[in-house]
C-alpha cells in the first residue's frame, strides 16, 4: 500500500467525521456536549459504546497475544459480563437517583470535598494515561505504515492525529460523540469481520474448516492448571469483572454515555444488550488472532526472527503482527480495510475520552456551572485544548518507554490508577462510616506505592505467584482496608446518599 493511498484514506474518513461533527453540534451547549441533554436513544448509545470501550489496543494486541498467552484473554471478556451486571444493577440506579453529570460529585456527597476531588483526580490520571497509550498504538501504526517512508517525525504524527479529533469534538462534545462514534463502530465492525473474511479467503477454509481450525490451535487454549501463572482462568476472570467496573461503571467516559439516556430503564436496557455484543466482539478478535499467525505460517514467514517485528529486547512485539501483515502481506482492499479499522476503533475511543476528560474538570475542579454559558463555552474549549496537549506529551514519554504489549501496559496502569476509584466507591456504597476526609488522598497515594512494592517482589515472597490484570483487586483492597482505617462511625442518614 503506498502512503498516498494510507493518506487519502485518512482525509476521506476525516472529512466524514467533520461533516457528522457540523450537522452534530449546531446551537451546542454545555448540557449538550457534556451529558447530549440526556436525550439519546438507549440503542444509539450501545452501539456507539462498542467502538468506545474497544479501541485501537484490542484490534491490535488482543489479536497479537495469542502468540504467547493464546486465549487466555477470553477468561477477562466473560469475566466483563460479571461487570456490567454490577453496573447496570448497582451503579446506574444510584448515578440516576442522584441526576449526576460527573459521576464523582457522588463522593462529595457521600464523603466529602477531598474524596470528591481525589477521586476525580485519578480518574483524570487513569482515562488520560489510557487514552494516550490507545492513542500511541494507532500513532504507531500510521508511523510505520506512512510517515516512515516520507521523513515525517513520530512527534508530528501524534500532534496531527490529536488535532483532528479536537476539531471534531470541540464544540459538539458528546452530542457530537454518540454520532461519530455510531459511525466508527460501524466501521470497525466490518473490518472485523472483513478480514477474518479475507485471510479465510486466502487460506482457503471454508466456515466450518475455520471454526474446526481455530478450535483444535494450540493458540486457543484456555489455562485452568496453575492458579499461580497470570493467565490462570479465574484470575482472568475476576479481573475482567472488576475491570469492568471500573473502567465501565467508575470511568465518567463509559458512564457519561449511560447517563445521556432519557431514563434509567433505557440506560439499563442499553447496557444489557450491549454486554453479549461486545463479548462476541473480542472473541472475533480472538479468532481473528489465531488467523493471522496461521495465515503467516502458510506465506512462511518467520516472525519471531523478522528484524521489524523485534522490541528492544529481541523478543517479539505482538502488537506489530497485525499491521505489518496487514500493510505488507494482506491484498490491497484488505490492507484498506485494516487502516479503516484501526483508525475507526481508535478515535472512537479517544475522541470520548477527551470530552470525559474535559467534562470532569470543568465539573469537578472548574466548577463551570456556576457561570454564564458564554464563558462555560470559554472554559470548556480551552480545558479541551488544554487535555489534547496533555496527551501528545504522554504518548511521546511513552514512546520512549515502553518495552511490553500495549494490551497488557493498559490493564497494569489501570491496575494502579482505577483502584483508589475501587476502593473509594465500594466503601461510599456498603458501608456508613464517615472519613477524615484530608488523610483521603495520602490513603489512596499510600494504596497504590504498597500494590507496587508488592507486585514487584510477588515471584520472592508468595512461592511464585505473578500478578496479571487482578493488580487492580489487589490495590482496591489495600485501599478500602486504608480508608477503613482513617474512618469513624456515620450513620445511614449522615451517610446518605447511598443506594436505597
Amino acid at each position: 500500500m503506498s502512503p498516498t493511498l494510507i493518506l487519502s484514506l485518512i482525509a476521506g474518513y476525516f472529512a466524514v467525521l467533520i461533516i457528522i461533527a457540523i450537522l452534530t453540534s449546531r446551537k451546542a451547549t454545555s448540557e449538550s456536549f457534556f451529558i447530549a441533554n440526556r436525550n439519546a436513544p438507549w440503542y444509539m448509545v450501545a452501539f456507539a459504546m462498542i467502538g468506545t470501550s474497544l479501541s485501537g489496543v484490542t484490534f491490535i494486541s488482543v489479536p497479537g497475544n495469542v502468540y504467547g498467552k493464546s486465549w487466555s484473554y477470553l477468561a477477562v471478556a466473560l469475566g466483563f459480563v460479571a461487570g456490567y451486571v454490577v453496573i447496570g444493577t448497582v451503579l446506574l440506579p444510584l448515578y440516576y437517583r442522584l441526576q449526576l453529570v460527573s459521576i464523582y460529585s457522588y463522593l462529595e456527597q457521600r464523603f466529602g470535598y477531598w474524596s470528591y476531588k481525589t477521586g476525580a483526580l485519578f480518574f483524570l490520571i487513569s482515562r488520560s494515561l489510557g487514552s494516550a497509550l490507545r492513542l500511541y498504538l494507532v500513532a504507531g501504526v500510521l508511523q510505520l505504515a506512512v510517515f516512515d517512508s516520507m521523513g515525517v517525525p513520530f512527534s508530528i504524527t501524534v500532534v496531527v492525529s490529536i488535532l483532528f479529533i479536537y476539531l471534531y469534538t470541540f464544540k459538539g462534545g458528546l452530542k457530537t460523540i454518540l454520532w461519530t462514534d455510531t459511525f466508527q463502530t460501524m466501521a470497525m465492525l466490518s473490518c472485523v469481520g472483513l478480514s477474518i473474511y479475507f485471510m479465510s479467503d486466502a487460506l482457503n477454509y471454508s466456515f466450518k474448516q475455520l471454526i474446526s481450525t481455530v478450535h483444535d490451535s494450540p493458540m486457543s487454549q484456555v489455562y485452568f492448571a496453575d492458579f499461580r501463572d497470570d493467565k490462570f482462568f479465574w484470575k482472568q476472570f475476576a479481573s475482567g469483572m472488576f475491570i469492568t467496573i471500573v473502567m465501565t461503571g467508575l470511568d465518567q467516559d463509559l458512564m457519561q454515555k449511560n447517563l445521556s439516556c432519557r431514563s434509567l430503564g433505557e440506560a439499563q436496557k442499553n447496557l444489557f444488550w450491549f454486554t453479549p455484543v461486545i463479548v462476541s466482539v473480542n472473541i472475533l478478535f480472538l479468532t481473528l488472532g489465531v488467523l493471522l499467525y496461521k495465515y503467516a505460517a502458510a506465506r512462511g514467514l518467520d516472525l519471531a526472527h523478522l528484524p521489524q517485528l523485534l522490541n528492544v529486547k529481541g523478543t517479539l512485539d505482538t502488537d506489530k503482527v497485525f499491521p505489518f501483515l496487514a500493510t505488507t502481506q494482506f491484498s490491497l482492499a484488505a490492507g484498506i480495510i485494516f487502516i479503516l479499522g484501526i483508525i475507526a476503533v481508535t478515535y472512537a475511543s479517544a475522541d470520548s475520552a477527551m470530552t470525559a476528560l474535559t467534562t470532569s474538570f470543568c465539573i469537578d475542579f472548574l466548577d463551570i456551572k456556576q457561570y454564564s454559558e458564554a464563558k462555560q463555552t470559554q472554559l470548556r474549549q480551552l480545558t479541551h485544548m488544554g487535555w489534547s496537549i496533555v496527551l501528545i506529551v504522554i504518548i511521546l514519554i511513552f514512546r520512549a518507554l515502553n518495552e511490553q504489549s500495549l494490551i497488557d501496559a493498559v490493564y497494569k496502569a489501570a491496575g494502579f490508577t482505577y483502584g483508589p476509584l475501587l476502593g473509594l466507591f465500594a466503601f461510599g456504597i456498603f458501608t456508613t462510616r464517615r472519613l477524615h476526609e484530608r488523610l483521603v488522598l495520602p490513603t489512596c497515594v499510600a494504596g497504590v506505592a504498597l500494590t507496587y512494592l508488592i507486585v514487584s517482589h510477588s515471584v520472592q515472597w508468595l512461592g511464585g505467584y505473578k500478578f496479571g490484570f487482578e493488580i487492580l483487586l489487589l490495590n482496591g483492597a489495600l485501599i478500602y482496608l486504608g480508608l477503613l482505617l482513617i474512618s469513624r462511625p456515620g450513620d445511614r442518614t449522615e451517610a446518605a446518599p447511598q443506594l436505597s
